[in-house]
């Protein structure tokens, strides 16, 4: 039977055309334009990938993806956004969402994204990782602009992780760090933005310690609902609660010889910590339901992006639970503070993406090294793999261009600079001689986007006077502008 897609978005447009895309390549789609309309669908079926726009209606992508993970714990979700949300999108893959994928949609995109996720939910409904899946991931050799830069032994081991890399004085402290706390038996704290790489830090110290041969398995504590968290954890006997059907064994029991990642530990609610608390100190579990105690050998590394003693002393955290995962902690600079590793990271995704594609694009122009530079990645590591997959399939050449990347990173900043000084002014130098004007009118939507840059070039990317210049008011450039992150998939 062909695979389920549930495609939510408010645009109909949009829903048609990715219900055609989706159809032709041979799943099962069924599209809504509300998130009640999504919530009534789920009620009765099941989705194999749901795909969902951040800005609905009636509902928040975050609550749309709540709502989905309640029902159904192991679907994987495609948040859809705009570059203007990506900061929401990287909060919305801390609940649980598997990925999230960027206005203008880009048909190879959207089918990769779901292919990744069908694998992904069909191989693993836990998460589980193996010891050597850090290996499998990759085994191209980072460069920058078709050179190979060399590191020393340790970071080597790095170049096969999807999410680390780095030659950086803040990677090698991480390295260091990293070599000595993996041999011990120690809970580790793992401090950083989401995005920013902290499940590779505890794969390398799981595949470095002396579990090494033992289960991985990798936990999202914020896409578990209050309900389900000590049943995915702990597991369940038979009957213990309305729809367990069955025996279940929790990730706790089966991570048992091996070691458990919990990311953004932080979100789990008191009473689960209350649990969790027992299991650290008495290395016992109890099945929900169940009348009997399970030893257990494992070892824990929790991630947060919070400070977890700053939400210990606010009360949103157990304070005896902090000080006994903090026996060792390692902190994850943002990408924004590791530019010197910048264009490291983007041929390491380049390499990656290239592989995936079948595409041989050598490198990235100066004008967009530059770019990557200045650009602050709120949503880290992710975001940057995301932005270079993108301009990947849009690059026909050697290098990629300035013009591949989402005009809001390309141009970002200029726009920055003259967001302050953006006033309607007294358009004394802005009233142009009706070039641009008589241009936007001919223009189609394929030429708007050069007469637009054309103007805010000319105007000095201040744009009230761009406007002026185009003949038209701010609101309707901020919506042309918007446009240019629109796309028609056929």
């Amino acid at each position: 039977m062909p695979e389920k897609i549930l495609v939510v978005d408010d645009d109909k447009d949009m829903c048609l055309l990715l219900n055609r895309l989706l159809t032709r390549k041979g799943y099962e789609v069924f599209s809504c334009n509300s998130g009640a309309a999504a919530i009534s669908w789920l009620l009765k079926n099941k989705p194999d990938v749901a795909l969902c726009d951040f800005r609905l209606d009636d509902l928040t992508g975050a609550e749309l993806l709540k709502k989905i993970k309640e029902q159904y714990r192991e679907v994987p979700v495609v948040i859809i956004t705009g570059y203007s949300d990506v900061k929401n999108a990287v909060e919305v893959m801390k609940m649980g969402a598997f990925d999230y994928v960027t206005k203008p949609l880009l048909p190879d995109e959207i089918l990769a994204t779901i292919r990744s996720a069908l694998s992904c939910s069909s191989n693993n409904e836990l998460n589980v990782r193996s010891p050597n899946d850090a290996d499998n991931e990759s085994t191209q050799t980072s460069s920058i602009n078709g050179k190979s830069k060399t590191t020393d032994k340790a970071s080597k081991s790095w170049n096969n992780s999807q999410y680390i890399l780095g030659d950086s004085e803040a990677f090698a402290k991480i390295v260091k760090q990293i070599e000595l706390v993996s041999p011990t038996n120690f809970s580790v704290i793992i401090y950083g933005e989401s995005g920013s790489g902290k499940e590779a830090i505890a794969q390398q110290i799981h595949k470095n310690s002396k579990r090494a041969s033992k289960p991985f398995i990798a936990i999202d504590c914020g896409a578990l609902s209050k309900e389900l968290a000590a049943s995915e954890l702990f597991g369940h006997e038979k009957g213990s609660f309305t729809g367990a059907l069955n025996q279940k064994i929790g990730s706790m029991e089966l991570a048992n010889g091996g070691t458990i990642f919990l990311d953004e530990i932080g979100n789990l609610g008191y009473d689960i910590q209350v649990s969790l608390l027992r299991v650290v100190q008495e290395r016992k579990i109890r099945r929900v339901g169940g009348n009997r105690d399970i030893s257990l050998d494992v070892r824990i590394l929790v991630a947060s992006n919070e400070k977890l003693w700053e939400s210990a002393r606010k009360g949103k955290f157990r304070e005896d639970l902090f000080h006994r995962f903090n026996e060792f902690s390692i902190e994850v600079p943002p990408l924004r503070a590791r530019t010197g590793d910048m264009m490291l990271f983007a041929n390491h995704f380049l390499a990656v993406t290239n592989a995936e594609l079948e595409k041989n694009v050598k490198g990235f122009s100066k004008e967009v090294a530059e770019i990557f530079e200045a650009y602050p990645w709120y949503g880290n590591l992710r975001e940057l793999k995301n932005v270079v997959k993108r301009a990947t399939l849009l690059t026909d050449g050697n290098r990629i261009e300035a013009k591949s990347l989402p005009f809001e990173i390309a141009h970002f900043q200029k726009l920055l600079f003259n967001e302050d000084n953006d006033e309607d002014g007294d358009g004394e130098d802005a009233t142009g001689n009706g070039k641009f004007e008589n241009k936007l009118k001919n223009a189609n939507i394929d030429a708007e986007y050069e007469v637009i840059l054309g103007a805010l070039k000319e105007a000095d990317y201040n744009k009230s006077k761009a406007a002026k210049l185009l003949n038209i008011d701010r609101k309707t450039l901020y919506y042309k502008m918007k446009q240019f992150q629109e796309f028609k998939l056929d």
